[in-house]
């Protein structure tokens, strides 16, 4: 039995567009993918290739993307920004807009702004909602609400990297591409405020991402250190790089999905 494939994809903003470039990789060479976990930005990639999109047409659309067409002024205490803009864009681009109707299972990662507590959405629901909860950088943008009353925020404050949730999807084998593990080499200081805020918390972020590595089988670590997590503008070294780094592991990749599963694992599947 053919091992199934999970990708956790984790956050890191405008570097998200590293994902995409890991994607194509797989793509590419044929690595079946079962079930996706994203992050903030790693929900974004994860939601458009769990829909049927091609990376290309992934691609193509994505060059749309602007901070001005995700954020707008927030008319709430809770954040200086709504990024109300991801909802419509989804809406607009994506060609199924609720989980139900994804062609790969798949799940967003949220942070309960009351108790703290991890929120996996998945299976039911509005995909799109659960895509900009999961980017709800706190302090940037405003909490999103839920129907049943809850606040929920950016799932990087609590699990940046999402390899047990995707493990406990049903994945054999776990992928994780990790968007902050390279660190930062860019010198000077960030020009916009969304830059200024992810640069702060780079750090923390990247301790708590690389303590989940351990739920991976194949770490992908694209060399993205020079790009920060609000230059949008790089999308296409972004992709370069992504794709690149997968590529390295796609041998790896492909002996541990060939593997064959223990006596004990075969009997309970």
């Amino acid at each position: 039995m053919t091992n199934k494939v999970g990708l956790a994809l984790s956050g890191g903003g405008a570097r998200g567009y590293a994902h995409i470039g890991a994607l194509r990789a797989l793509e590419r060479h044929g690595i079946p993918i079962d079930f996706i976990a994203g992050t903030s930005a790693g929900s974004f990639a994860g939601a458009a290739y769990s829909t049927g999109l091609s990376v290309d047409e992934i691609i193509h659309f994505s060059g749309k993307l602007s901070w001005y067409s995700i954020a707008g002024f927030s008319y709430s205490a809770r954040g200086i920004l709504s990024n109300a803009g991801i909802e419509t864009f989804i809406k607009q681009n994506f060609p199924v807009s609720r989980f139900e109707d994804l062609k790969i299972p798949f799940a967003a990662v949220c942070c309960d702004l009351e108790t703290g507590d991890e929120v996996i959405l998945k299976e039911i629901g509005d995909l799109a909602v659960a895509v900009r909860a999961s980017c709800a950088v706190p302090g940037v943008f405003a909490p999103v609400a839920t129907e049943t009353g809850r606040h929920l925020i950016d799932g990087g404050v609590i699990t940046p990297m999402p390899t047990r949730a995707v493990r406990e999807m049903g994945a054999d084998v776990v992928i994780a591409i990790d968007l902050m593990a390279s660190g930062a080499t860019f010198r000077g200081i960030p020009r916009t405020l969304v830059g200024t805020l992810f640069q702060s918390a780079m750090t923390l972020l990247r301790a708590a991402s690389k303590s989940q590595h351990y739920h991976a089988d194949i770490i992908i670590e694209p060399r993205i250190a020079h790009i920060r997590p609000d230059e949008i503008r790089k999308r296409d070294e972004m992709i370069e790089l992504g794709e690149a780094a997968a590529l390295e592991k796609i041998d790896e990749i492909r002996n541990l999905i060939e593997q064959e599963q223990p006596q004990e694992l075969r009997l309970q599947a």
